[in-house]
């Protein structure tokens, strides 16, 4: 191998590290890459990956900003220097799914179960995916196999299954989730929301009930 060969070589393999990911661009996602990273250990890109990720999570507005733009610069690397990573796919697929790049998030969080189909979070992230997009049933069975998989007693992954089973007209099914949510954190929001749902529930069975015998009477 030519010394000339291996000098590109060895600028196309940094070139690797240091650009956003290829998805992203693909994804028309249009932004600068504001620090070098190129140096740093994957100690030091995991601890600054989180620090934009919680950065991002708050700030986002519906355009991509540095925090943003750092946080998928950065989870984009790890996944690249750990490509069995369930954690980096998974929150790299969690950025993808705020900033609406649906094919994206979807591929980390599939990648993420390819790994280890044990793992309840990229389940509970794929969940959340369909509950933003309002497609419940896709929702609660994400949710359901999050929940059977290790999250039996997460709030969120409760309180979601509740949710989306009280959309669904399945009140006694959401009574059972919410309240094992209030188990985990009661609080004075959730507890209205229960109240409303078995008085919605009452009135369904006492409904029911009726038709019932005026069905019998005839």
């Amino acid at each position: 191998m030519s010394q000339v060969f291996k000098f590109f070589l060895f600028i196309f393999c940094c070139l690797q590290l240091v650009l956003p990911s290829f998805s992203a661009l693909k994804g028309e996602l249009e932004y600068r890459i504001p620090v070098d990273y190129s140096k740093l250990s994957e100690e030091e890109l995991d601890s600054n990956a989180g620090i934009y990720y919680n950065l991002a999570l708050k700030t986002y507005n519906g355009k991509i900003n540095d925090e943003m733009t750092s946080a998928l610069n950065l989870y984009t690397i790890l996944c690249n220097k750990n490509p069995q990573s369930i954690f980096y796919k998974t929150r790299l697929g969690t950025l993808y799914d705020i900033i609406g790049k649906d094919r994206y998030a979807k591929g980390c969080f599939y990648a993420a179960i390819g790994v280890d189909k044990s793992k309840p979070e990229p389940f509970f992230r794929l969940g959340e995916f369909y509950y933003r997009r309002e497609r419940y049933k896709h929702a609660l069975k994400m949710y359901k196999i999050a929940y059977k998989k290790g999250y039996i007693g997460h709030y969120e992954t409760l309180y979601k299954i509740g949710d989306i089973y009280e959309k669904l007209g399945d009140t006694e099914a959401a009574l059972k989730y919410l309240k094992l949510a209030s188990q985990k954190n009661p609080n004075s929001e959730l507890d209205s929301k229960i109240k409303r749902v078995e008085n919605f529930n009452q009135i369904n069975k006492e409904y029911y009930s009726d038709t019932r015998i005026r069905f019998i009477d005839r």
